[in-house]
């Protein structure tokens, strides 16, 4: 498995995965509710990591197959000792290759990463009723931090 760096001609992928994630979570909570053009937004989105320094979207190789995508984002923190981190923003595993530990092998290279580029600790955030992704990141390490809370404004 490899994570190699997407390019715009990769953009349809990404944007095929995102919205397959996306979907899965609107169940998850109401305020993820996706809008009716939202995958022209969503290439909007994936348009503009292409120029932004801090953000970088991996498609997931395995066998010369693509099989997922990984977007992180790097950041600092200049007041805390912990200051450099590299956060998963989307983590996705295609359908027909969850359980074979892709997702495990994703979260070591993204390990990796973080330190080749001189981060101290990796973030991530998931949906508190999403159990299989609390449970995921659980096995690979990560332990709560925070909790975040939303509101919608009517």
């Amino acid at each position: 498995m490899e994570l190699v760096e997407a390019t715009a001609d990769d953009l349809d992928a990404l944007v095929e995965r995102w919205h397959s994630l996306a979907t899965a979570m609107e169940a998850h909570d109401e305020l993820n509710e996706l809008v009716d053009d939202v995958d022209d937004r969503a290439h909007d989105g994936f348009r503009a990591h292409l120029d932004d320094g801090a953000v970088t979207d991996y498609l997931v190789v395995h066998e010369d197959e693509t099989i997922g995508f990984v977007t992180l984002r790097e950041g600092h923190h200049p007041s805390r000792r912990y200051s450099r981190y590299l956060r998963i923003v989307n983590i996705a595993v295609d359908d027909g290759h969850r359980g074979r530990g892709h997702g495990t092998q994703i979260v070591d290279r993204v390990k990796e990463l973080a330190r080749e580029r001189g981060c101290d600790h990796l973030t991530v955030a998931c949906e508190w009723h999403n159990e299989g992704a609390r449970r995921f990141y659980r096995d690979t390490g990560f332990r709560p931090k925070q909790v975040e809370f939303a509101q919608p404004l009517e």
